[in-house]
């Protein structure tokens, strides 16, 4: 059974799980891929690593930017300790009050025009946040590396999925949500592997599928690299629509103008200030909203998208920002790192106790129920206190389900 498990997670990685197991009738029979990935994403990270030592003789992540990236990632799925995924919650709304047909959850067919649909709706998902700048703002958390290696896959944004969701609404008025919350999540994790410079060419594989050779070109900031292969799993969509490019030119990472910061708050939300204040050099409504709502690269007199016109030239010399720092500093980061991912992993372990001590007060507050009086306690997961965390689990739970009981009994007499 052991076996089983790793094997599935395993192939999830690589979008190689079969129909039959991985089709679900109800969306809480749905495994938790993405956060059962970890420690396939630490062993692939870990062996990048030794292999990329042993083939270039200099470590592929560094202690900053590695951190960096995988603390970005982190707090993404923050929001998740609270509440249902935006993506998930959207499409289920629509699939209760708005469906027009229902395929069925546990056909092939169903399954594999999921996987197209999520692919397709990814991909425009993808365009829109490099063609939108307030929808870039939240995506550009994704490209601020100026490495190329697994640690990046995990740089996501806290507020891409705040928007992402409406291209995906389509799909709600047929295909059940169980199955779409099956390929929304492994059409992240495939996205994982294809991080990395350790695997230049895949073949005949690379006329279809994205692969670390096209998506090297996505992150690249040379002019030939710039919105360009947007897909998820399939490559096809930029072939369709335009917006492929071969790797040609040795690939320069990152940001047109690197940030050169490490400060995750400062990676994830720099670029909204930056439009504000470019919008209040604006006189017109008309221009300050265009700041929000054109490319990144537009101002007034250009096209929607703007052009690269004003871009740095690069020239294949660029060094990436990596700070000296010295040994203990290094060593002081680590271990404040280790600690945060400790504290990271039985937060999402206890995510249901979390959830539960929400619920409570949410359902105390229902039906005109009177309010649950609190004490002052440590909020308890699993044998850990966690003081202010929260509000006290044990006390929420016992006096939510005081009153409740004590309203059925009022009903029932």
């Amino acid at each position: 059974m052991e076996y089983d498990s790793v094997s599935r997670g395993a192939r999830a990685m690589f979008f190689m799980l079969t129909p039959n197991e991985s089709s679900f009738e109800k969306v809480e029979d749905v495994p938790q891929y993405v956060q059962q990935a970890t420690p396939f994403f630490v062993g692939l990270m870990t062996l990048e690593l030794v292999v990329g030592f042993l083939k270039t003789g200099a470590p592929v992540i560094t202690i900053s930017d590695g951190i960096t990236s995988l603390s970005a990632g982190m707090v993404s799925r923050l929001p998740l300790l609270l509440m249902r995924g935006c993506e998930l919650s959207a499409y289920m709304h629509v699939w209760n009050h708005y469906r027009l047909v229902e395929l069925p959850w546990d056909s092939a067919w169903t399954w594999w025009f999921t996987f197209l649909g999520v692919d397709f709706g990814y991909y425009w998902v993808h365009r829109f946040a490099h063609e939108v700048a307030v929808l870039w703002a939240a995506h550009q958390v994704h490209h601020s590396s100026e490495y190329y290696n697994l640690t990046t896959a995990l740089r996501q944004s806290v507020t891409q999925p705040f928007t992402s969701w409406v291209f995906y609404l389509p799909m709600a008025l047929a295909v059940p949500p169980s199955i779409f919350a099956v390929h929304i999540q492994l059409n992240l994790l495939y996205q994982f592997w294809i991080h990395t410079e350790l695997i230049r060419d895949l073949g005949p594989l690379e006329w279809i599928l994205n692969t670390p050779k096209h998506h090297r070109v996505h992150h690249g900031r040379n002019l030939y690299c710039i919105d360009k292969n947007y897909g998820g799993i399939l490559i096809i969509w930029d072939r369709l629509f335009g917006t492929f490019a071969q790797e040609a030119d040795q690939v320069v990472y990152g940001l047109v103008f690197p940030i050169k910061r490490f400060e995750i708050l400062y990676v994830q939300l720099h670029y909204y200030l930056y439009l504000w204040k470019k919008s209040k050099t604006y006189k017109t409504i008309s221009n300050k909203l265009s700041t929000f709502l054109n490319g990144p690269s537009w101002k007034p007199g250009k096209r929607r998208l703007g052009d690269h016109n004003d871009n740095p030239k690069v020239t294949g010399k660029e060094v990436p920002h990596n700070p000296s720092w010295s040994l203990p500093v290094q060593i002081y980061a680590v271990i404040h790192f280790l600690l945060v991912l400790k504290t990271y992993h039985d937060l999402f372990e206890n995510k249901m106790a979390i959830i539960g001590c929400l619920g409570a007060i949410s359902l105390c507050r229902h039906d005109d129920i009177a309010e649950v009086q609190l004490h002052e306690a440590p909020c308890t997961f699993t044998g850990s206190a966690y003081r202010g965390l929260c509000l006290p689990l044990s006390a929420v739970l016992g006096s939510a389900q005081h009153r409740l009981s004590a309203a059925r009994h009022q009903e029932e007499g």
